[in-house]
């Protein structure tokens, strides 16, 4: 039972999942498939100013600290502009700004780290017999050497999931989200030792759980 609320502390959490969720899990998707996307394109223009130029934009992006991202969109995006709502949990639209620097806090080390992980792929034997078959280049980025990187990729965004469940806690606490983040912070701040020790159980049991999930992804992205 929880000592702040008076209540189960099974149905505080069953209360978080869903706003959790509806953060987090737009931000590992469209992260996952906007630093992929940036990540192609740079190594397919290794060396090229469109390659330096996705470069540069990632360091750019890596040197500026997450709540810095918070703060900057609060300011500029919600109160100067009045783009998006600043506090609330009343509909999607109270997502998007979160989601947004959601993903562009992470999307520097993100693109660096996928750009590697491809061009390790891009001078393999395979590429140059796929090229001297003719297949195009789109093909063969996408068809032969993103799917045989997935490995690594897979294993750097499973270990960035409980990163990412620690991140939300600062996001649902700027944006007012009642998720298990904002849920945490005020358990910590009122002592309520009861509700902290069931998000750090239900912390290892994601990570867990992950941990599965990847393994069971290897052996489908790698038959052998």
């Amino acid at each position: 039972y929880s000592t702040e609320y008076n209540e189960p502390v099974a149905d505080i959490l069953k209360r978080g999942v869903l706003p959790s969720l509806s953060l987090t899990v737009p931000i590992l998707v469209c992260g996952v498939f906007v630093a992929l996307s940036l990540a192609l394109f740079s190594a397919a223009h290794r060396g090229e100013w469109q390659d330096s130029a996705v470069l540069v934009g990632s360091t750019a992006l890596m040197s500026v600290n997450y709540v810095i991202w918070v703060l900057a969109g609060q300011f500029f995006l919600s109160y100067k502009f009045g783009l998006f709502p600043v506090w609330g949990y009343e509909s999607a639209f109270y997502l998007v700004l979160p989601v947004i620097i959601g993903v562009v806090s992470s999307l520097g080390v993100d693109v660096r780290f996928f750009r590697s992980a491809i061009l390790d792929e891009m001078y393999r034997p395979y590429v140059l017999t796929a090229r001297t078959k003719g297949l195009s280049e789109r093909r063969i980025m996408i068809r032969h050497v993103l799917a045989n990187a997935m490995i690594p990729i897979v294993t750097y965004v499973s270990l960035s999931i409980p990163g990412l469940f620690a991140g939300s806690l600062l996001l649902e606490s700027f944006f007012g989200i009642p998720g298990l983040g904002s849920i945490s912070v005020n358990a910590i701040h009122s002592s309520d030792m009861s509700v902290v020790r069931s998000v750090v159980v239900l912390g290892a049991l994601l990570y867990q759980f992950v941990n599965l999930a990847t393994d069971l992804l290897y052996a489908a992205l790698d038959p052998r």
